[in-house]
């Protein structure tokens, strides 16, 4: 049997009207029971100046989870690349690999929320171009040898060192795929893809077939971790878990609908946006808890017997990490602890697991 991991994603949920120190303790407490089960790693989403996510910084907050759980795995999915100082991003990556004592996944993306580039004072136009910049900057610097910088948005002139140094461990770095066409542009980068399980399974097996046609061999296919983040409801029956799910996910896509504006269609004048448009202009749909059959039928919601074997078909396409999710806005502590109990205890050993370094 291939060989799996299972990660989890780590939010700062609970029902609304919770405070944000409150949130932070819940994300904490998943983390904790999570690292006890036997997932391997955490993995934390960037978002800013809403209620979808309170998460403006992954890699503060995974910090505090490497000192709370030694040797836990710890992912980002996704660093926002356009918003960030390169320079001042990989210095901070590599303080994080080298105060954990687990594996690092540095998941990095465009971005989607107009309104967060808006804020931030960053032309979304410009959104690809300065992806590409600060990730050649970052890789650059992480070797750790003197070097300098001429592009479009970013110049180093005179000679700098990263530091800290990194050891022997290296982060593993992986594109965000929020369209099929973007594996190959990531792949072009250099970067394995992260994937949502928002696609039929035909299209996933497109995607990682794009993505080692044009860069598998460089990487080492077999070995690559390849991650999909995708959401998780068990119950006794697939009865059970399809309404527990009906019931938190509309929550969530009321938030996204909310926090991109995809009624208003704002990427309509954006060449490089035009098949996230399309995408996002479905979020409205999963707002009503009668049009979300689709999505349930192609995630892992079911009985353990159910979420096992679409688990196992998503194995088979080729993936080989799964960040498994049910903790969105809205769902209580004991909803995502059952879930994470019984994933453990009546999932995970149907599977090949990785051994997480002790």
């Amino acid at each position: 049997m291939q060989e799996v991991e299972f990660g989890m994603q780590l939010s700062p949920v609970e029902r609304a009207g919770t405070s944000d120190a409150a949130l932070y303790a819940e994300a904490l407490a998943d983390a904790q029971v999570g690292y006890k089960l036997g997932f391997s790693t955490g993995w934390m989403i960037e978002h800013h100046f809403s209620d979808y996510f309170t998460t403006p910084n992954p890699l503060l907050f995974l910090s505090h989870v490497a000192a709370l759980c030694p040797g836990f795995g710890l992912g980002t999915a996704v660093l926002v690349l356009p918003w960030y100082n390169p320079l001042r991003l990989a210095e901070e990556i590599a303080m994080l690999q080298l105060l954990s004592k687990g594996p690092l996944h540095i998941g990095m993306g465009r971005g989607t929320a107009k309104f967060e580039y808006d804020a931030l004072g960053v032309p979304m136009e410009e959104a690809r171009d300065r992806f590409h910049e600060c990730w050649d900057i970052v890789r650059i610097a992480l070797k750790g040898e003197p070097f300098t910088y001429d592009g479009r948005f970013h110049k180093i002139q005179k000679p700098i060192t990263l530091r800290p140094h990194l050891d022997g461990r290296r982060p593993h770095f992986y594109g965000a795929v929020s369209s099929p066409s973007s594996a190959a542009i990531m792949a072009a980068q250099g970067l394995a893809p992260l994937s949502l399980l928002n696609y039929s399974h035909e299209v996933l097996a497109n995607i990682i077939g794009d993505w080692k046609k044009i860069n598998g061999e460089n990487m080492g296919a077999e070995r690559a971790v390849l991650p999909l983040m995708t959401n998780v409801y068990i119950a006794d029956t697939d009865e059970e878990a399809r309404a527990e799910a009906k019931r938190y996910l509309p929550i969530y896509y009321k938030l996204q609908v909310d926090h991109y504006d995809s009624e208003n269609d704002v990427w309509k004048d954006m060449p490089s946006y035009q098949e996230t448009g399309k995408m996002m202009s479905r979020l409205k749909l999963y707002t009503n808890p009668d049009n979300l059959d689709p999505q349930i039928n192609i995630n892992p919601i079911g009985s353990p017997e159910t979420v096992r074997r679409r688990l196992q078909d998503l194995v088979d396409i080729g993936f080989n990490h799964f960040i498994i999710r049910n903790g969105t806005p809205g769902v209580p502590r004991a909803v995502r602890h059952k879930m994470m109990q019984r994933f453990a205890h009546e999932v995970m050993p149907q599977f090949n697991v990785k051994k997480r370094a002790a």
